[in-house]
């Protein structure tokens, strides 16, 4: 005789991701120079993190701070700021990489020059008709005279990656196949289509920026929260508690700077 199977027994219930008791997380996505967006964004952070009651909380700001947009030293004195008020780790992206290597490195200089570094060298106080009129080693100089060592420093101390729970925060991705105690710093801040593409689990959830989307990309295996602020006037972050997930976006439209937060 076969062995009886109850119809009405339930399936052992799938553990969700989650961080650890008595932490909460929120990750920023790429910020790239927008002041505004990332002030009222940190503003509602703040109101959220205080009406859900006390808890270990760590702001994770995902790299790509910097070029773009219009005030990126604005941005790194902020971020600076908010550091010394509270738990938060920053994370170098390829932008952050580009910016400290044009300091030694002229092809550099010229790449990120073409890829939003304009904004952020006008941003440390260069006019534009200077930046205009000046060769590639004169604005090499005139950079490394307006650009306090102190923020490049600061800059230099960002982090890689960071774990937290079943999640690891990286700015651009991991390269699938690779241990994530082996991954290599160019992959986690360059990294694109291999990582975006792969379907299988690397473990714990990624998240990350880096690539845009139109709204943040949940995936099975990573979330995406680039959403673009510098071109779309919206910045992203990411709420996590427990095996909670929220949004919260602080968006420029025409002028005037909304926030929104909802669950998925």
């Amino acid at each position: 005789m076969l062995p009886f199977k109850n119809p009405f027994r339930l399936s052992p219930a799938v553990a969700l991701p989650a961080v650890p008791t008595g932490q909460r997380v929120y990750a920023i996505g790429d910020v790239h120079g927008c002041l505004p967006q990332l002030e009222c964004l940190a503003d509602a952070i703040e109101c959220d993190d205080a009406a859900r009651g006390d808890a270990e909380t760590t702001v994770i700001m995902l790299g790509d701070l910097v070029d773009r947009g219009p005030d990126s030293a604005g941005v790194i004195a902020f971020a600076r700021a908010w550091q010394g008020r509270r738990k938060v780790r920053i994370l170098a992206g390829n932008h952050e990489e580009m910016f400290l290597r044009s300091f030694d490195d002229i092809n550099v200089l010229r790449e990120f020059l073409r890829f939003g570094g304009r904004e952020t060298v006008l941003s440390y106080g260069i006019e534009s008709d200077t930046y205009v009129a000046a060769e590639l080693d004169e604005l090499q100089m005139l950079i490394a005279e307006l650009v306090p060592q102190a923020d490049r420093d600061f800059i230099t101390g960002w982090e890689d990656s960071v774990a937290i729970g079943d999640y690891l925060f990286v700015h651009a991705g991991v390269r699938p196949g690779v241990p994530l105690d082996e991954q290599r710093p160019s992959d986690l801040h360059w990294i694109r289509g291999e990582f975006l593409d792969y379907p299988k689990s690397f473990g714990p959830i990624i998240v990350h920026g880096h690539t845009i989307f139109a709204k943040p990309e949940v995936k099975a295996n990573r979330i995406g929260i680039d959403t673009g602020a510098y071109s779309t006037g919206r910045l992203t972050a990411l709420g996590l508690q427990g095996d909670r997930r929220w949004l919260i976006t602080a968006e420029d439209d025409g002028g005037t700077i909304t926030t929104a937060k909802r669950s998925i």
